[in-house]
């Protein structure tokens, strides 16, 4: 396990893809399980460790987590992520699609707390529903029963003959959001079957990244901007040269 930054209230770890932040039903042990016994180990605490669970990735995904370690900063942070004031940057390789990308959307939205201006980044908006028995999300250009409005935006940062390298902002938090926009987009994931790739990653993953996190410590109010490492890959790497 790789802790990125820790202090007495927050603990932010590099995921490894494959792991559950959570336990579900598969009873694998969980990375909430792996921090609680890192810190009781590391500051010989007795008894129960408390360690509240503020956001999720999913499994197959890598990248930046972030754990509360006081009752304070989890009610804190839980507001924090609702009102969008953590601000989440995703790397992601995808298939290159034919043809040129989709333009800007007209967005008509009213989740001004989400909407953040950034001219170099083209907005998508879809509508998503959720299958829970496939556990899966389905994109619509329009409103329909059931649906919850989703909004990224995403900028070229690298690419290659078949990848293109996107860095994405995640502007409302849907089930499989990037995962299903940018599928929808024409783009599936590297590695991502369910949404549509050519072929699966060598172990299990999806080439999908939680980045960089920044936001304003809940409790000392200083500015944090925290970057994940890249995934051992070497097309990450090569990618990422490509748009020096």
């Amino acid at each position: 396990m790789e802790v990125v930054y820790e202090d007495n209230h927050i603990i932010i770890v590099n995921k490894q893809s494959g792991e559950i932040v959570q336990g579900d039903k598969t009873g694998d042990r969980p990375l909430s399980d792996i921090v609680k016994q890192y810190i009781k180990e590391k500051y010989a605490k007795p008894g129960e460790v408390f360690l509240g669970v503020v956001h999720r990735l999913d499994r197959p995904v890598s990248g930046l987590v972030m754990f509360a370690r006081t009752s304070k900063a989890l009610t804190r942070l839980n507001r924090m992520f609702s009102e969008g004031e953590v601000h989440k940057t995703y790397w992601a390789i995808v298939e290159k699609r034919n043809g040129p990308l989709p333009t800007d959307r007209d967005d008509t939205s009213d989740d001004s707390s989400f909407l953040v201006s950034h001219s170099s980044f083209i907005r998508l908006t879809h509508w998503l529903t959720r299958n829970e028995q496939q556990n899966k999300s389905y994109a619509h250009d329009r409103e329909v029963p059931h649906s919850k409005k989703a909004i990224l935006e995403y900028r070229v940062i690298g690419q290659g003959d078949r990848y293109l390298l996107l860095e994405v902002l995640l502007l409302t938090g849907r089930h499989h959001q990037i995962r299903c926009q940018l599928a929808a987009m024409g783009c599936p994931i590297k590695g991502d079957l369910k949404y549509g790739a050519r072929r699966s990653n060598p172990d299990g993953s999806i080439s999908l990244l939680s980045r960089k996190m920044e936001f304003v410590h809940p409790v000392s109010k200083q500015e944090i901007s925290i970057e994940a490492s890249l995934p051992p890959d070497n097309l990450w790497e090569t990618l990422k040269k490509s748009g020096k």
